[in-house]
């Protein structure tokens, strides 16, 4: 829930939309609609709030400055280190058959690298 910050008493007016700037102060401004642009912010009242990292600093209904925690979206899932390290060893493997198969071929052996005989691959 919310904490009242300080109270300030704001009278709002229709088509404005009321925040707390960097100062710490109530701005507004005129509110986009259809194909009408945002208006330049003006001070309504100026309280000077210290604003503290982690929160979400707005006006409440009642024209006060309140604050709430700030929520994010979830903790971000980390895969385990043998899981990636799993995965890179397999990959490794695939390249290196698929190289192992291709010598094979090069050389003119008709074999694939599993059936073919350590002669073959000296040659």
């Amino acid at each position: 829930m919310a904490e009242k910050v300080a109270k300030v008493g704001v009278e709002r007016e229709v088509g404005f939309l009321y925040f707390v700037d960097k100062d710490g102060d109530i701005s507004r401004s005129v509110m986009a609609r259809g194909d009408k642009k945002g208006g330049k912010t003006t001070k309504v009242a100026k309280v000077g709030v210290e604003k503290e990292s982690g929160y979400l600093y707005f006006v409440d209904k009642k024209g006060d400055i309140s604050r709430a925690i700030m929520s994010r979206g979830g903790t971000k899932k980390k895969t385990p280190k043998k899981a990636v390290k799993k995965t890179v060893a397999k990959t490794v493997k695939k390249a290196v058959k698929s190289v192992a198969k291709k010598e094979c071929a090069k050389k003119g052996c008709k074999k694939t690298a599993k059936n073919c005989t350590k002669k073959c691959k000296r040659k």
